[in-house]
Protein backbone atom coordinates (compact mmCIF):
# COMPACT_ATOMS: atom_id res chain seq x y z
CA UNK A 1 0.00 0.00 0.00
CA UNK A 2 1.29 3.46 -0.91
CA UNK A 3 1.44 5.56 2.24
CA UNK A 4 -0.29 8.93 2.37
CA UNK A 5 0.48 11.81 4.72
CA UNK A 6 -2.11 14.19 6.14
CA UNK A 7 -2.14 17.35 8.24
CA UNK A 8 -3.71 16.68 11.64
CA UNK A 9 -3.68 20.31 12.73
CA UNK A 10 -1.79 23.47 13.56
CA UNK A 11 -0.65 25.54 16.53
CA UNK A 12 0.30 29.21 16.73
CA UNK A 13 1.91 31.54 19.23
CA UNK A 14 1.85 35.31 18.58
CA UNK A 15 3.43 37.70 21.15
CA UNK A 16 1.38 40.65 22.35
CA UNK A 17 3.71 43.49 21.30
CA UNK A 18 3.03 45.48 18.12
CA UNK A 19 4.80 48.08 15.98
CA UNK A 20 2.40 50.07 13.82
CA UNK A 21 2.87 51.46 10.32
CA UNK A 22 3.17 54.90 11.88
CA UNK A 23 5.94 53.72 14.20
CA UNK A 24 7.75 52.07 11.29
CA UNK A 25 7.52 55.34 9.38
CA UNK A 26 8.98 57.21 12.35
CA UNK A 27 11.78 54.62 12.66
CA UNK A 28 12.76 55.28 9.02
CA UNK A 29 13.15 58.98 9.94
CA UNK A 30 10.31 59.83 7.58
CA UNK A 31 11.89 58.24 4.50
CA UNK A 32 8.78 56.02 4.34
CA UNK A 33 5.48 57.77 5.02
CA UNK A 34 2.92 55.91 7.12
CA UNK A 35 0.54 55.57 4.15
CA UNK A 36 3.31 54.19 1.96
CA UNK A 37 4.16 51.58 4.61
CA UNK A 38 0.50 50.51 4.58
CA UNK A 39 -0.21 50.69 0.86
CA UNK A 40 3.12 49.78 -0.76
CA UNK A 41 4.80 47.54 1.82
CA UNK A 42 1.45 46.14 2.93
CA UNK A 43 2.13 46.56 6.65
CA UNK A 44 -0.47 47.77 9.11
CA UNK A 45 1.50 46.41 12.05
CA UNK A 46 4.15 43.84 12.87
CA UNK A 47 4.54 41.68 15.97
CA UNK A 48 7.22 42.61 18.50
CA UNK A 49 8.54 39.91 20.85
CA UNK A 50 8.53 40.35 24.61
CA UNK A 51 11.42 39.64 27.02
CA UNK A 52 10.49 35.96 27.33
CA UNK A 53 9.74 35.39 23.65
CA UNK A 54 12.92 33.60 22.64
CA UNK A 55 12.83 31.63 19.39
CA UNK A 56 12.89 28.27 21.15
CA UNK A 57 10.44 29.26 23.87
CA UNK A 58 7.93 30.53 21.32
CA UNK A 59 8.32 27.22 19.49
CA UNK A 60 7.39 25.39 22.69
CA UNK A 61 4.23 27.46 23.02
CA UNK A 62 3.21 26.81 19.41
CA UNK A 63 3.92 23.10 19.84
CA UNK A 64 1.76 22.91 22.96
CA UNK A 65 -0.99 24.78 21.11
CA UNK A 66 -0.87 22.22 18.30
CA UNK A 67 -1.15 19.37 20.81
CA UNK A 68 -4.14 21.06 22.44
CA UNK A 69 -5.85 21.73 19.12
CA UNK A 70 -5.38 18.20 17.78
CA UNK A 71 -5.60 16.06 20.91
CA UNK A 72 -2.40 14.29 19.87
CA UNK A 73 -0.49 12.58 22.69
CA UNK A 74 3.04 14.05 22.68
CA UNK A 75 4.42 10.58 23.39
CA UNK A 76 3.03 9.41 20.04
CA UNK A 77 5.25 11.84 18.12
CA UNK A 78 8.10 9.99 16.40
CA UNK A 79 10.03 12.91 14.93
CA UNK A 80 10.32 16.66 15.43
CA UNK A 81 11.59 18.76 12.53
CA UNK A 82 12.39 22.16 13.99
CA UNK A 83 12.05 25.08 11.58
CA UNK A 84 13.01 27.69 14.18
CA UNK A 85 15.50 30.35 13.18
CA UNK A 86 19.22 30.35 14.02
CA UNK A 87 18.71 33.56 16.01
CA UNK A 88 17.73 31.98 19.32
CA UNK A 89 18.35 31.98 23.06
CA UNK A 90 21.72 30.21 22.97
CA UNK A 91 23.86 29.61 19.85
CA UNK A 92 24.70 25.98 19.04
CA UNK A 93 21.83 24.56 21.05
CA UNK A 94 19.50 22.33 19.05
CA UNK A 95 16.05 23.90 19.17
CA UNK A 96 14.13 20.75 18.23
CA UNK A 97 15.62 18.78 21.10
CA UNK A 98 14.75 21.55 23.56
CA UNK A 99 11.16 21.73 22.27
CA UNK A 100 10.89 17.93 22.39
CA UNK A 101 11.66 17.94 26.11
CA UNK A 102 9.39 20.87 26.95
CA UNK A 103 6.30 19.44 25.21
CA UNK A 104 6.80 15.91 26.56
CA UNK A 105 7.62 14.21 23.25
CA UNK A 106 9.90 11.75 25.03
CA UNK A 107 9.65 9.04 22.36
CA UNK A 108 10.62 11.32 19.47
CA UNK A 109 13.96 12.26 18.02
CA UNK A 110 14.56 15.79 16.76
CA UNK A 111 16.61 17.66 14.22
CA UNK A 112 16.81 21.32 13.14
CA UNK A 113 16.36 22.15 9.45
CA UNK A 114 16.89 25.53 7.85
CA UNK A 115 16.15 27.27 4.56
CA UNK A 116 15.25 30.71 5.87
CA UNK A 117 11.67 31.60 4.96
CA UNK A 118 11.36 28.51 2.76
CA UNK A 119 11.82 26.10 5.64
CA UNK A 120 8.20 25.08 6.32
CA UNK A 121 7.51 23.93 2.77
CA UNK A 122 10.87 22.13 2.67
CA UNK A 123 10.28 20.51 6.08
CA UNK A 124 6.86 19.26 5.02
CA UNK A 125 8.41 17.53 2.01
CA UNK A 126 11.17 16.08 4.21
CA UNK A 127 8.61 14.84 6.75
CA UNK A 128 6.45 13.20 4.10
CA UNK A 129 9.40 11.54 2.38
CA UNK A 130 10.77 10.28 5.71
CA UNK A 131 7.41 8.87 6.77
CA UNK A 132 7.05 7.00 3.49
CA UNK A 133 10.64 5.71 3.65
CA UNK A 134 10.70 4.71 7.34
CA UNK A 135 7.93 2.53 8.76
CA UNK A 136 8.84 3.63 12.30
CA UNK A 137 7.97 7.28 11.60
CA UNK A 138 4.20 7.71 11.74
CA UNK A 139 3.69 11.13 13.37
CA UNK A 140 5.84 14.22 12.83
CA UNK A 141 5.67 17.68 14.37
CA UNK A 142 7.10 20.58 12.38
CA UNK A 143 7.64 23.46 14.79
CA UNK A 144 9.67 26.60 15.38
CA UNK A 145 9.90 30.25 16.29
CA UNK A 146 11.05 33.37 14.46
CA UNK A 147 12.20 36.86 15.47
CA UNK A 148 14.72 37.99 12.84
CA UNK A 149 13.15 41.44 12.95
CA UNK A 150 15.54 42.11 15.83
CA UNK A 151 18.28 42.67 13.23
CA UNK A 152 16.50 45.28 11.11
CA UNK A 153 17.87 48.82 10.95
CA UNK A 154 14.91 50.91 9.79
CA UNK A 155 17.25 53.70 8.68
CA UNK A 156 18.76 51.40 6.03
CA UNK A 157 16.62 51.84 2.87
CA UNK A 158 18.17 48.80 1.17
CA UNK A 159 16.31 46.49 3.58
CA UNK A 160 12.88 48.13 3.20
CA UNK A 161 11.60 44.81 1.81
CA UNK A 162 12.40 43.36 5.24
CA UNK A 163 10.72 46.07 7.34
CA UNK A 164 7.91 43.52 7.69
CA UNK A 165 10.01 41.04 9.68
CA UNK A 166 7.95 40.07 12.69
CA UNK A 167 7.91 37.55 15.56
CA UNK A 168 5.99 34.42 16.45
CA UNK A 169 5.92 30.65 16.19
CA UNK A 170 3.98 27.90 14.49
CA UNK A 171 3.55 24.14 14.61
CA UNK A 172 2.11 21.61 12.20
CA UNK A 173 1.43 17.93 12.94
CA UNK A 174 1.55 15.40 10.10
CA UNK A 175 0.41 11.79 10.35
CA UNK A 176 0.94 8.83 8.05
CA UNK A 177 -2.28 7.47 6.49
CA UNK A 178 -4.30 10.06 8.38
CA UNK A 179 -6.95 9.98 5.68
CA UNK A 180 -7.61 13.73 5.59
CA UNK A 181 -5.88 16.96 4.59
CA UNK A 182 -3.47 15.09 2.34
CA UNK A 183 -0.08 16.62 1.52
CA UNK A 184 0.46 15.98 -2.19
CA UNK A 185 3.36 17.20 -4.35
CA UNK A 186 6.08 19.71 -3.54
CA UNK A 187 8.66 21.44 -5.71
CA UNK A 188 11.61 23.55 -4.57
CA UNK A 189 14.22 25.59 -6.47
CA UNK A 190 17.38 27.20 -5.06
CA UNK A 191 19.75 29.68 -6.73
CA UNK A 192 23.27 29.79 -5.34
CA UNK A 193 24.19 32.96 -7.23
CA UNK A 194 22.27 34.81 -4.50
CA UNK A 195 23.72 32.86 -1.57
CA UNK A 196 25.69 35.78 -0.13
CA UNK A 197 23.71 38.76 -1.35
CA UNK A 198 22.02 39.27 2.04
CA UNK A 199 22.68 38.24 5.62
CA UNK A 200 23.71 39.41 9.08
CA UNK A 201 27.05 41.17 8.65
CA UNK A 202 28.44 40.80 12.16
CA UNK A 203 28.50 37.83 14.52
CA UNK A 204 29.94 35.06 12.37
CA UNK A 205 33.51 33.89 11.88
CA UNK A 206 34.19 36.43 9.11
CA UNK A 207 33.18 39.47 11.20
CA UNK A 208 33.01 38.52 14.90
CA UNK A 209 31.30 40.92 17.28
CA UNK A 210 33.86 43.07 19.09
CA UNK A 211 34.00 46.32 21.03
CA UNK A 212 34.28 48.33 17.84
CA UNK A 213 31.17 47.00 16.11
CA UNK A 214 28.98 45.96 19.04
CA UNK A 215 26.74 49.03 18.67
CA UNK A 216 25.74 48.09 15.12
CA UNK A 217 26.15 44.29 15.12
CA UNK A 218 22.65 43.55 16.37
CA UNK A 219 21.07 45.68 13.65
CA UNK A 220 23.16 44.35 10.78
CA UNK A 221 20.81 42.24 8.66
CA UNK A 222 21.82 43.84 5.39
CA UNK A 223 21.92 43.49 1.63
CA UNK A 224 25.58 42.96 0.73
CA UNK A 225 25.17 43.24 -3.04
CA UNK A 226 22.06 45.31 -3.68
CA UNK A 227 22.38 45.68 -7.45
CA UNK A 228 23.06 42.00 -8.10
CA UNK A 229 20.26 40.87 -5.80
CA UNK A 230 17.72 43.25 -7.33
CA UNK A 231 18.70 42.46 -10.92
CA UNK A 232 18.79 38.70 -10.37
CA UNK A 233 15.47 38.59 -8.52
CA UNK A 234 13.80 40.69 -11.22
CA UNK A 235 15.11 38.18 -13.75
CA UNK A 236 14.20 34.88 -12.07
CA UNK A 237 12.01 35.29 -8.99
CA UNK A 238 8.48 35.22 -10.39
CA UNK A 239 9.52 32.68 -13.02
CA UNK A 240 10.93 30.34 -10.34
CA UNK A 241 7.88 30.77 -8.15
CA UNK A 242 5.44 29.95 -10.92
CA UNK A 243 7.64 27.01 -11.97
CA UNK A 244 7.49 25.62 -8.42
CA UNK A 245 3.71 26.05 -8.25
CA UNK A 246 3.14 24.44 -11.64
CA UNK A 247 5.49 21.53 -10.92
CA UNK A 248 3.90 20.94 -7.49
CA UNK A 249 0.50 20.62 -9.17
CA UNK A 250 1.92 18.35 -11.88
CA UNK A 251 3.47 16.09 -9.24
CA UNK A 252 0.13 16.04 -7.41
CA UNK A 253 -1.88 15.04 -10.48
CA UNK A 254 -4.12 18.07 -9.88
CA UNK A 255 -4.97 20.76 -12.43
CA UNK A 256 -3.80 24.17 -11.23
CA UNK A 257 -7.22 25.62 -12.11
CA UNK A 258 -8.56 23.69 -9.09
CA UNK A 259 -6.55 25.84 -6.67
CA UNK A 260 -8.94 27.44 -4.17
CA UNK A 261 -6.78 28.78 -1.32
CA UNK A 262 -3.28 30.25 -1.34
CA UNK A 263 -1.29 30.05 1.91
CA UNK A 264 1.39 32.60 1.12
CA UNK A 265 4.05 34.50 2.95
CA UNK A 266 3.80 38.25 3.47
CA UNK A 267 5.48 40.46 0.87
CA UNK A 268 4.81 43.72 -0.98
CA UNK A 269 1.10 44.26 -1.53
CA UNK A 270 1.13 44.93 -5.31
CA UNK A 271 3.25 41.85 -6.02
CA UNK A 272 1.04 39.68 -3.80
CA UNK A 273 -2.15 40.88 -5.48
CA UNK A 274 -0.57 40.32 -8.89
CA UNK A 275 0.35 36.73 -8.03
CA UNK A 276 -3.14 36.01 -6.67
CA UNK A 277 -4.65 37.32 -9.89
CA UNK A 278 -2.21 35.35 -12.07
CA UNK A 279 -3.26 32.17 -10.24
CA UNK A 280 -6.90 32.88 -11.07
CA UNK A 281 -7.85 33.64 -7.46
CA UNK A 282 -9.32 36.59 -5.60
CA UNK A 283 -8.07 38.11 -2.36
CA UNK A 284 -10.97 36.32 -0.64
CA UNK A 285 -9.17 33.05 -1.42
CA UNK A 286 -6.10 33.93 0.60
CA UNK A 287 -5.22 35.86 3.75
CA UNK A 288 -2.87 38.81 3.34
CA UNK A 289 -0.91 39.03 6.59
CA UNK A 290 -0.88 42.84 6.81
CA UNK A 291 -1.83 42.73 10.50
CA UNK A 292 0.99 40.32 11.37
CA UNK A 293 3.88 41.16 9.04
CA UNK A 294 6.30 38.49 7.91
CA UNK A 295 6.99 35.75 10.45
CA UNK A 296 9.45 34.09 8.09
CA UNK A 297 8.74 30.42 7.57
CA UNK A 298 5.85 30.59 10.05
CA UNK A 299 3.69 32.52 7.56
CA UNK A 300 2.34 29.45 5.76
CA UNK A 301 1.33 27.78 9.03
CA UNK A 302 -0.29 30.99 10.25
CA UNK A 303 -2.18 31.38 6.96
CA UNK A 304 -3.48 27.80 7.15
CA UNK A 305 -4.38 28.28 10.83
CA UNK A 306 -6.32 31.49 10.12
CA UNK A 307 -8.01 29.96 7.06
CA UNK A 308 -9.46 27.22 9.26
CA UNK A 309 -10.71 29.80 11.77
CA UNK A 310 -12.30 31.93 9.03
CA UNK A 311 -14.02 29.01 7.31
CA UNK A 312 -12.01 29.29 4.11
CA UNK A 313 -11.17 25.56 4.02
CA UNK A 314 -13.97 23.17 3.08
CA UNK A 315 -14.05 19.47 2.29
CA UNK A 316 -12.17 19.07 -0.99
CA UNK A 317 -10.50 22.51 -0.99
CA UNK A 318 -7.23 22.51 -2.91
CA UNK A 319 -4.59 24.53 -1.07
CA UNK A 320 -1.12 25.60 -2.14
CA UNK A 321 1.54 26.85 0.24
CA UNK A 322 4.14 29.08 -1.38
CA UNK A 323 7.46 30.16 0.12
CA UNK A 324 10.64 32.05 -0.69
CA UNK A 325 13.75 32.68 1.37
CA UNK A 326 17.00 34.59 1.01
CA UNK A 327 19.76 32.43 -0.31
CA UNK A 328 17.71 32.18 -2.58
CA UNK A 329 14.96 29.55 -2.39
CA UNK A 330 11.45 29.20 -3.82
CA UNK A 331 8.97 26.45 -3.03
CA UNK A 332 5.36 25.37 -3.33
CA UNK A 333 3.23 22.41 -2.34
CA UNK A 334 -0.33 21.17 -2.83
CA UNK A 335 -2.72 20.05 -0.09
CA UNK A 336 -6.10 18.34 -0.62
CA UNK A 337 -8.10 19.52 2.39
CA UNK A 338 -10.81 17.50 4.07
Amino acid sequence: MISQVGIVGTGIYIPEGRMTAKQISEATKGVWAEQAVIEKLGIREIVVPGPNDGTQEMGVKAGLDALKNTGIDPKSIDLILCIGEEWKEYPLTTSGIYIQEQIGATNAWAIDVQQRCGTTVAAMKIAKDMMIADEDIKTVMIVGGYRNGDFIDFTDPSVSFMYNLSAGAGALILKKNFGRNQLLGTHIVTDGTLARDAGVEFGGTCNPINKDNADVAYKSLRVFNEKHMKDRLNEVSMMNWMHCINRAFEKSGVDICQLEYLAGLHFKRSMYESMVKELGLTMEQTIYLENYGHLGQIDQILSLHLAQQHGKLKKGTIVSMIAAGIGYAWGANVIHWG
